[in-house]
This record gives C-alpha cells, structure tokens and sequence, in this order.
C-alpha cells in the first residue's frame, strides 16, 4: 500500500511536469495572455488616435517655440464696490444708499508669445487684467517690464510690447488648415514650471464653451470657436502657444474644461486665425475692428430641418436681416442658409462668426448660400457696429470705457414727450465717470457745459475736447432733469 502511494506522487510530480513543459512550448500559439502587475512591462494603447509619426521631428517643433513663449507676471489692484446705506447721503441716488469703495491688491502669472522680432507679444486678456505692472521673462531668463498697448475681452486676447530687437519669435500658421487627429505642442509655464513643453491631438475644432462674455459698453459679441486638444494645459498656461509639428502658431492657449481647477483631459485655444486679426488691429488702431454681416442666425437643428424641410444639417440658417446691413445690402435674404464664408465651409454659428471675425469693415468677403435647392454665391461688403464701413477710432471706444456707459439716441416717442431735440441717452452703467458722479441708467443727456447734445457721437465728441471739470444737463424718462459735474 505504501508503495503504491509513493508510485502516485512520483508519477503525479512527473506529470505535472510533463504538463509544464506543453504549456511552455505551445503557449505562443494557444495565444494564452499573462497577467503582470510590473508596470514596465506592460503597455497602454490609445485606440482613438495613432502614436506619433516616427517621421516628424517633435524635438525640432519644440526647440523652434519654446524660445518664443514668454513668462508673464502681473501686479495690480481690483476695486470693487459694495452699497451701504446712509440716511444723510440720501440725495446721492434718493435710497439713502451709497457706493462703498474698495481696494484689493492681486497678483497673477502665465505665459505670453512674441509674434514679432521688435518685442510684440499676444497673451490672454484675463492674464493681464486689472494690472499695474507686467514683467515678462524670456526663456533666457531675461526680463523685461511689458507696455500694454491694448487688450480684447470679447476674444480674450491682449497685446504688449517689451523693448527688445530681433527676438525669437514665432511664425503664424494657418488654423482653418487643422485637421481632427492632428498633433500639436503646447508651450507654456503651468505652475509656474517655465518652459514646458506636452503633446496631444487637436479632439475638435469651434469648440464654443461660454466663458467670453460679450463686451458690455461696445456691445460687441465674444467670439468662440475655441481649438480643442488632448495636450495638458494647466494654471500658467494661459497665453501660451499651441503649436504644429512645423513649429508654427496655431493657436493661444486659454482655458481648460475641469471639475478641479487641474487638467483633466481638454484644453482650448483661440485660433491663430482669429488671433492674428486681433493682434494687427490692436497694434494699428488701438482697438479691434469687428466686421458684421448683418444677419440673425440660428444653427440647424432636426427640428429646424423637419420645419424648413431641410436635408442637409450643416451651414447656418438666416432667420432675419438687419435694416441697412450688408446681408440685406448684398441680397441675402431669410431662410437662406450659408454654407462656406470665401470657399471655408461653415458649419455652425461658431464657425460663422468666427470667419467673419477674422476680417475688417470694409473687406469684401464671398457668401456661398443654399437657397431652397439652389446654391448660390453673394459678394458682401462688411460694416462696423455702427452701420458704415468706417474705422472706429480708439479715442471713441476709449472715451466711453472711461465714463463707463452704453449710449442710445433717446426714442422718438421720448423725443417727443419730453420735449427735447435729441440726447444721448445712458442704458446701462458700469465702474466709470458717470456712475461715480452719482447719474442714474436711463438718464438722457442734453448738454454739456451748456453745448447742445442731440447724439450719443456728437456728446463723444465734445468730450474728447473737455480738460478740467465737466458739468452735464439732461432729463430723465419721467421729466426729472439733473445736472452733474465730473472732471477729465
């Protein structure tokens, strides 16, 4: 009996053996996977984009940007205000409640890029907002104190200007060009970590995110058609490049979509397109030079397209005119659909204002449109917010961002009630001149220092001629008139 059991373990030990020596010769073929928790042994695939072509240089795209990426740092302060109430300043808005004023310093940091040798540099407007001071450092540690020579909030870009000549700089590439799947480079300074460089792909383009509010004293609408990319952006990135495997500037880096403040899987960037438009505008003219067409729009949604009968979703569809606007100067007309802007296709809003947004009053641009069945082409001349082809001046959009108001001619209903010939009339009120001189919205105002008023552009006028104290006259909508005083 003994025996017998020492037979068995011995031949089942032998056995098993034999098994082992099987396994390992046929393991290959069986296609039997081994499990390992050594990391270096195991693999991660990306199933929704290839790896990086061994054919382009990504050493050579980063050496080529990374010297042309700036650190920017800011000081300055915020004022804010707070009402409080006091029965013996009851006459400064008949409430018996005040502004009190407060002052807050603050300090920022991000990146910035030097798109000329003669020291212009783009960077995001909310990187340099509220500042006094802005110092920049190059990647050879230079440093240098930046002039803010304008700024866009409605595009979230700003432009300063260092004095240094015949700088590395970067080299503007064509963003309408990008293609889904493509790779980029962002260069910034996450963390404050200078000069770092990450990879990823551009996930989709006009990517619109609802961050950039429309610009409440010019009333110019934001612009959002944002380059999304898997690239890992994080705080200090903002300004920075987005970049091809060429080295070129497709885009400035500005916002991430995280639950933590922290990269978490997608990055936006303005469009170089959109940016290079900015950036000429604000260095000839001090301000940014938007073109309108003239159109109320609409994406087309199934429930548009079952509407209208329409079979194609993509383009965007005109659902009104604006009087003496060039879409109804031009021929357009509502219920047409646009279809490519310049032979671009368009297909959304975004991508719509984008494209026009990247051209000046006065330009003349090229509509494709589906009209029922029929495609057809219109040449459009574009007009500025005001109606004409003119260039606004700086000194006009400056003159109402310092008295902090959005101006109306009156109604001619108002006109008429009241009794005057004309006015400017204020619509809304913002950290300015005439909010700290204590007028109410609504207010139409009639003279200044006894000079007629009768237009919101003849009262500009006026003022960019005024030195020294100021005194105002004009009439509220229930017939109340009130004078007010300020100096410029």
């Amino acid at each position: 009996m003994k025996k017998n059991l020492i037979y068995g373990l011995i031949m089942a030990i032998l056995g098993g053996f034999i098994s082992l020596s099987i396994y390992k010769v046929f393991e290959p073929e069986l296609g039997i996977v081994k499990h390992t928790d050594k990391q270096e042994e195991s693999k991660l695939v990306n199933l929704i984009s290839p790896e990086p072509s061994a054919n382009v240089d990504y050493i050579t795209a980063a050496e080529a940007s990374i010297d042309g990426v700036v650190h920017v740092k800011t000081v300055g302060t915020v004022e804010y205000h707070q009402r409080a109430f006091d029965p013996f300043r009851h006459f400064f808005y008949g409430d018996g409640s005040y502004h009190q004023k407060y002052i807050q310093p603050i300090k920022g940091a991000g990146s910035g890029v030097i798109i000329s040798p003669e020291g212009y540099i783009v960077t995001n407007n909310h990187v340099i907002e509220n500042a006094d001071k802005i110092e920049v450092t190059l990647n050879n540690k230079k440093t240098y104190t930046a002039e803010l020579i304008g700024r866009d909030p409605t595009t979230d870009l700003a432009v300063l200007k260092i004095e240094a000549n015949n700088i590395h700089h970067l080299i503007y590439g064509n963003s309408d060009n990008l293609r889904i799947g493509e790779w980029v480079l962002a260069v910034g300074n996450p963390f404050n970590l200078t000069s770092t460089v990450t990879a990823g792909i551009v996930s989709a383009k006009s990517r619109d995110i609802n961050i950039l509010g429309s610009d409440p004293i010019t009333n110019m609408s934001s612009i959002e058609s944002f380059i999304q990319t898997d690239a890992a952006v994080n705080p200090g990135n903002s300004g920075g490049a987005l970049v091809n495997t060429k080295g070129e500037l497709i885009g400035i880096n500005t916002a991430i979509k995280s639950n933590t403040g922290s990269y978490a899987g997608y990055s936006f960037a303005i469009p170089s397109n959109i940016v290079r438009k900015v950036v000429s505008d604000i260095i000839e003219f001090g301000n940014v030079q938007r073109a309108y067409i003239g159109v109320s729009i609409q994406n087309i949604t199934q429930e548009l397209a079952e509407e209208k009968d329409i079979e194609d979703l993509n383009g965007v569809y005109i659902n009104g005119l604006a009087e003496n606007g060039s879409a109804k100067d031009a021929g357009i007309k509502e219920g047409d659909i646009v279809k490519a802007i310049n032979g671009i296709a368009v297909k959304n809003a975004n991508e719509l204002q984008a494209k026009v947004g990247e051209y000046r009053p006065g330009d003349e641009i090229e509509v494709s449109l589906l009209r029922g069945e029929k495609e057809i082409t219109k040449k459009v001349v574009l007009k500025n917010m005001e109606g004409s082809t003119e260039i606004i001046s700086n000194d006009k959009v400056d003159m109402l961002k310092l008295l902090g108001a959005k101006l109306e001619s009156p109604s001619k209903e108002e006109i008429k009630d009241l009794e005057i010939k004309g006015g400017a009339k204020v619509m809304s009120l913002f950290p300015g001149k005439l909010q700290k001189s204590g007028l109410r919205e609504g207010f139409i105002i009639t003279k200044v220092d006894n000079a007629l008023v009768e237009s919101p552009d003849e009262l500009l006028e006026i003022l960019q001629n005024k030195k020294g104290g100021v005194l105002i006259q004009g009439i509220y909508p229930n017939g109340r008139e009130a004078f007010y005083g300020f100096g410029m």
